[in-house]
């Protein structure tokens, strides 16, 4: 299988991460494949980063801000409705699954704790990064300043081209910021809006890794929404040992 790894999050002896590519093959079951050859991408998954299968929590992702964090009642066959997944849990991968959005790895290193994140633009324009590190201090008393955060390949703003209703909206959000306009068009920048947005709430400059990689520009090698609606999904993996 094709994956790589964080630069940031590697040098964590106790974290197994990974994002995967589209040579890893289609991870997503509501993308009309077939349903068995889907699975058997999740056992080789699994076979490679040495975790057992039902353990994986993925989620049945709507473009929300909801945080989700882990109970006894999540595994590979019960995906929570949401858009971000937190833990303690040890032996317990938590996925992410992408075609354009952004797949948003977590990592507080005093407390162990991971978490993951789907932010396209519906998910940066709520601030499920708020939502998400605010779940780390409310229920795990995390410190900001101790979280890592790893962002892998999505959409750039060379691809992501928008409607002025899309425009407009970013103005009253006080997102203007990361609109480009060229040719009468426009254009979002997603990566500018969860940089500072992590910037804002606190964590590090030191401690953000965003992926320079526009999956639509590089469609050979991730999944693209825009690039193909017909498409599968890649991932991004975090799990403590």
């Amino acid at each position: 299988m094709k994956f790589y790894k964080s630069n940031l999050l590697n040098s964590f002896a106790n974290l197994t991460h990974t994002f995967t590519t589209k040579k890893s093959s289609n991870l997503a079951f509501h993308v009309n494949d077939d349903e068995n050859k889907v699975k058997l991408n999740h056992k080789l998954l699994a076979n490679e980063l040495d975790y057992s299968l039902e353990t994986l929590v993925h989620m049945k992702q709507i473009h929300s801000d909801i945080v989700h964090t882990l109970s006894k009642n999540d595994n590979f066959s019960n995906p929570p409705i949401c858009d971000a997944l937190i833990t303690d849990k040890i032996n317990t991968p938590l996925m992410v699954m992408v075609a354009d959005c952004s797949p948003i790895l977590f990592y507080d290193n005093v407390k162990k704790i991971i978490a993951v994140a789907h932010a396209g633009r519906q998910g940066a324009f709520k601030n499920i990064i708020q939502n998400v590190l605010e779940s780390f201090q409310n229920n795990f008393n995390t410190n900001i300043k101790n979280i890592y955060v790893s962002i892998g390949a999505n959409i750039g703003n060379c691809c992501y081209r928008v409607g002025y209703e899309i425009y407009e909206e970013a103005k009253r959000l006080d997102l203007g910021y990361a609109i480009d306009k060229r040719d009468n068009y426009y254009y979002l920048n997603i990566s500018k809006i969860l940089k500072t947005q992590l910037l804002v709430l606190g964590i590090k400059k030191e401690h953000i890794e965003i992926s320079d990689e526009c999956t639509k520009c590089n469609s050979d090698k991730y999944f693209s929404y825009r690039a193909d609606s017909k498409c599968g999904r890649f991932v991004g993996i975090i799990m403590l040992k």
